[in-house]
């Protein structure tokens, strides 16, 4: 754990290590102009159907897709690969490979998450492209159409619509306002009161928005300061909006308070000044038998 992790890096500052390519500024830029281009071009695609009579099918339980998903899918890789076309591709739909590389470059991709707003005609879905080396993220691109918002990190920090954002300073949990993230299957919706109580108990209010990648960018900008699941989420579900929140200045770790990582069970996100309450809350999800 860094001493940021400990403390909690405070509004605006980038607490947390610095990328493993940090000293190749130049390839951090381009990745992080092919994320907004790739991502731009599934958001598009995606945003063609939505609200359309749209096929719907699943593919598990609480787990739905359409072909907007796919060709959205398809639209970001073929934008990437104008770019890179030998790294890794890590992706929700079709055969792309389901696990981020732990060496070399790679990108973790989204065509929408929030699919079961998608399909409910609620605007809060978005398409999310993280560019990572070894690992660990180096710029990240989300954008939600039909909310006209677009939100990038980079080695400089975290924007909005080119605006830059950072978390909230917010410090009394009566303020506060916290999201539990992440679907719980059916066997698990136990763990989903506990969740929501947890909150509702420690915090003035709760939120909850059915999409991952929008959620983290919004603790990015201050409109909420904390989520938490108690899950192993997939990484493209997570990594690109973790990433803009620690540009943002906030703080992420998993169940134990350790640095997250794209394959760390649990995720707790906050502002960072927040982060102790909120980690209490997420680990009041599970009951050791």
């Amino acid at each position: 754990m860094t001493d940021a992790d400990e403390r909690g890096a405070a509004p605006g500052d980038r607490g947390d290590e610095p990328s493993p390519v940090a000293d190749r500024a130049d390839d951090v830029a381009e990745r992080a102009a092919v994320a907004k281009r790739a991502a731009r071009a599934g958001a598009a695609v995606a945003n063609e159907s939505f609200r359309s009579d749209i096929a719907v099918e699943t593919k598990g339980e609480d787990d739905v897709v359409t072909e907007a998903d796919r060709a959205a899918q398809r639209a970001v890789i073929e934008s990437i690969r104008e770019s890179y076309p030998d790294d890794a591709v890590v992706g929700e739909e079709e055969d792309e490979r389901k696990t981020v590389p732990d060496a070399g470059p790679a990108w973790v991709i989204d065509p929408i998450d929030g699919t079961n707003n998608y399909v409910r005609d609620v605007p809060v879905w978005a398409t999310a492209v993280a560019a990572v080396v070894d690992g660990e993220p180096v710029a990240a691109a989300i954008v939600a159409p039909a909310l006209g918002d677009t939100y990038t990190a980079d080695a400089t920090g975290a924007y909005r619509n080119g605006e830059p954002i950072a978390v909230s300073d917010v410090r009394d949990p009566r303020d506060a306002a916290v999201d539990p993230t992440i679907w719980w299957a059916y066997d698990a919706r136990d763990e989903y009161a506990r969740a929501c109580e947890a909150i509702v108990t420690r915090f003035g209010d709760m939120r909850r928005l059915g999409a991952a990648q929008v959620v983290l960018p919004t603790v990015a900008a201050g409109g909420l300061e904390g989520t938490i699941t108690n899950l192993r989420a997939n990484p493209w579900d997570t990594v690109a909006g973790v990433f803009v929140i620690r540009q943002a200045g906030g703080r992420v770790t998993d169940l134990e308070g350790d640095r997250w990582r794209h394959d760390s069970k649990g995720v707790v996100a906050t502002n960072g000044a927040l982060h102790d309450e909120v980690l209490a809350a997420a680990n009041e999800i599970e009951i050791d038998e």
